[in-house]
């Protein structure tokens, strides 16, 4: 089994990787193999409702969209994690999210996910809340914990001396490895045809 923490900050050894390495110790630990996925600082354009997707199956624009697609697809669970921005998400995570889950959403269905957001102070609720959007509108089993998923901080070293939000990241992911060994591999139920509609017809 293995989970892949993604870490959607600009910055590769900040706060919100030091919150996903607390939970990789632990998922290590329970014999479950991680992989750290940094997004990097290379623009990331936003979609366009383009779907050229839906006939190349990857962005017609080549950023890390394409490549963090591919890896949630091989991925068993998925930690995405965040910065918290204006109350929200990193804009360059937002626009790879969109598009990654745009182009092959079903391909994550069934997989154990986890959001963890990372702030100085305020604002954690309404992106923690964004990221979870992205799991549960594609079926995928979210772990949670003793608390919601936030570390509080400006430093990696403040987010240390943040004794709860550590803990709560070992407790996520004590709660992922048990749903990982529980679910992965078990029969999941039979779907009904996907229904869309508008407000107009």
């Amino acid at each position: 089994m293995k989970v892949l923490l993604v870490n959607g900050s600009t910055r590769e050894k900040g706060c919100t990787f030091t919150a996903l390495s607390e939970m990789e110790k632990i998922l290590n630990e329970e014999n479950i193999e991680t992989e750290m996925f940094w997004i990097g600082t290379d623009p990331v354009y936003g979609c366009t409702a383009c779907q050229a997707c839906s006939k190349l199956g990857k962005c017609v624009y080549d950023d890390v969209s394409n490549v963090l697609a591919q890896k949630m697809q091989e991925a068993d669970g998925i930690v995405i994690g965040s910065p918290v921005y204006y109350a929200n998400i990193n804009g360059s995570l937002a626009a790879a999210l969109d598009k990654a889950f745009y182009q092959n959403s079903s391909a994550y269905e069934n997989k154990v996910a986890a959001a963890v957001v990372s702030c100085r102070r305020g604002g954690a609720g309404p992106a923690f809340d964004r990221l979870n959007k992205y799991f549960t509108i594609t079926r995928m089993p979210v772990a949670s914990g003793q608390y919601w998923n936030a570390v509080h901080g400006q430093t990696p070293d403040e987010v240390k001396q943040d004794i709860e939000g550590m803990q709560q990241m070992r407790d996520l992911a004590r709660s992922m490895s048990w749903m990982l060994k529980n679910l992965v591999g078990t029969q999941t139920p039979e779907r009904e045809p996907k229904t869309f509609m508008n407000f107009i017809h």
